[in-house]
């Protein structure tokens, strides 16, 4: 009995390897940085660059650049690839990308040491400058990436796994998903960090050591990231259902092999 119960364990923990490796779609191995799993790791590098203190708009330029790099990079390998992209429309999807997260990084970065509020509101709002920019230019990524999935729309299948179509309903409604997961998991980065290090701040522990600030940041968005993430990806399936009822007309009048309606369908949302 134990013998059964640590292989079924093992199998189950196979089965994850797996999933988190091989891309549903292909079938193929997901480039190791740009699987879900190092999404963490490999964003806290950015992460580090990004939190450098007095950045230059060419720092600011050049970091929130190798954000929405990694970011295209992340939701290319990630999408679902039953409607490929051809080398042009991802070249345009990753110039539009980028000139938007570059427009907003700078546009704030600019804007807010103008406002006129109190010094303390003025830091706040400093240290949520990044990461808002982040948000904002990462569900634009995600649409302008993951845009011909909604034009053109996605493979449809039953619950046996047959084919039955591309349902640009199913399209919009996993790129939907991913960007709302996105936001999600950006949310606690935005809020949690620079609240809790702005208490932390007027401690006289921290006063008396100002070189801790920004490791203390550090540890603070890692620690969100890796909380936010498995929550926010875990908020929609991996597999999408839709009604088909409503979805296109041509799937409304399904039946399967016994003659029965089939009313629902099911699409790979990708991640």
């Amino acid at each position: 009995m134990r013998v059964a119960c640590n292989q079924q364990k093992a199998l189950k923990k196979n089965n994850a390897v797996v999933d988190s490796t091989i891309h549903p779609d292909t079938g193929e191995t997901v480039f190791l940085p740009f699987r879900m799993s190092c999404f963490v790791p490999t964003n806290m590098v950015l992460v580090a660059g990004m939190l450098l203190p007095n950045p230059s708009i060419k720092s600011i330029l050049f970091w929130q650049w190798a954000n929405q790099s990694v970011n295209v990079a992340f939701n290319s390998a990630n999408a679902n690839k039953t409607t490929p992209m051809s080398l042009k429309e991802t070249a345009i999807a990753y110039a539009s990308a980028v000139t938007t997260s570059c427009a907003i990084a700078v546009g704030l970065n600019q804007s807010v040491p103008k406002l006129n509020v109190s010094p303390a509101v003025k830091s706040l709002c400093m240290k949520l400058v990044p990461f808002t920019a982040v948000a904002a230019a990462g569900t634009v990524n995600v649409f302008l990436m993951r845009g011909k999935e909604i034009r053109d729309g996605i493979d449809v299948f039953t619950k046996d796994g047959q084919s039955v179509g591309k349902s640009k309903e199913a399209g919009f409604s996993a790129v939907s998903q991913v960007a709302i997961s996105r936001i999600l998991t950006n949310a606690p980065v935005l809020i949690l960090p620079p609240i809790i290090l702005g208490r932390l701040e007027k401690t006289s522990f921290v006063r008396q050591r100002p070189r801790l600030i920004v490791p203390l940041n550090f540890g603070l968005i890692a620690l969100s990231l890796m909380t936010a993430l498995p929550a926010a990806i875990a908020v929609f399936p991996q597999i999408g259902e839709l009604q088909t009822a409503n979805m296109e007309k041509e799937f409304q009048d399904l039946k399967d092999e016994d003659g029965k309606p089939i009313t629902h369908l099911y699409f790979n949302k990708g991640l």
